[in-house]
């Protein structure tokens, strides 16, 4: 049974990439210079081999401190960016735009053949997405990133550390009791999207961040599996070894 859903996989993404190349629409991802919140599509698209432009929003430093983006904010003015409530990232499918990163994160992964071979199966790979989206909004309340002013040094510190030794440890391995029995749904012969996910939850950041996270990701083997066989696939190599260098 597990080798005939293992063989739909690889017919539905086969047929897909058929499909894309007989009736190819032109996509173009608008960003920031900056992984962020595109990079999961980038990738994304990057593994299932969907061609794209990459716009990207120059981000420059203004005399005196902080960063001024000229080009987003014209964008903004000009109504470019309404369909993601003039913000960032937007997904234009031959020239219709799409709002919210997670809606063109699963638009692209479908279209890509990376969610699964039934819906089921395509229920199941974002429900591991979300498990994923769940643990940076966490992060996100705790408080401590670099955007956070209305901290000090010292207790962005101490939450930080609570967050890595305490908190995304839990997060982590009830994960991978969820993730476990589905393995070979998450990463088959190709990645799902939610593969991608957690390859970037384990993966992706300052190397400071990442020794952390796999710190707390110890004895998390299936997430860990995962994430290596998304980080050895090669269009993700290619991609990463190839990606511009940003701050963020």
């Amino acid at each position: 049974r597990q080798q005939g859903a293992d063989a739909m996989r690889t017919i539905t993404m086969l047929f897909l990439l058929l499909a894309k190349g007989a009736d190819a629409v032109a996509l173009t991802v608008r960003y920031f210079d900056a992984r962020g919140a595109a990079e999961i599509t980038r990738v994304l698209l990057a593994l299932s081999g969907q061609q794209y432009t990459d716009h990207r929003y120059k981000i420059e430093a203004k005399e005196g401190g902080g960063f001024s983006t000229p080009e987003f904010s014209a964008d903004k003015e000009s109504g470019a960016l309404a369909a993601n409530l003039n913000r960032a990232p937007l997904l234009e499918v031959d020239g219709t735009p799409i709002g919210q990163s997670k809606a063109i994160e699963r638009y692209v992964a479908a279209q890509g053949g990376l969610m699964g071979a039934t819906p089921l199966e395509a229920a199941l790979i974002d429900s591991v997405a979300e498990h994923v989206r769940d643990v940076k909004d966490a992060q996100a309340r705790k408080g401590f990133g670099m955007f956070s002013r209305d901290k000090s040094d010292e207790e962005k510190t101490r939450l930080r550390d609570e967050w890595y030794a305490t908190e995304l440890p839990s997060w982590l391995q009830r994960i991978e009791g969820c993730v476990a029995p589905l393995k070979r749904v998450v990463c088959g012969e190709t990645p799902s999207y939610a593969a991608v996910c957690i390859w970037a939850l384990l993966r992706e950041g300052k190397d400071e961040d990442v020794a952390l996270v796999a710190k707390a990701a110890e004895g998390c083997g299936t997430l860990n599996e995962i994430a290596e066989a998304v980080a050895a696939h090669p269009a993700v190599k290619s991609w990463v070894a190839s990606r511009p260098v940003t701050m963020m």
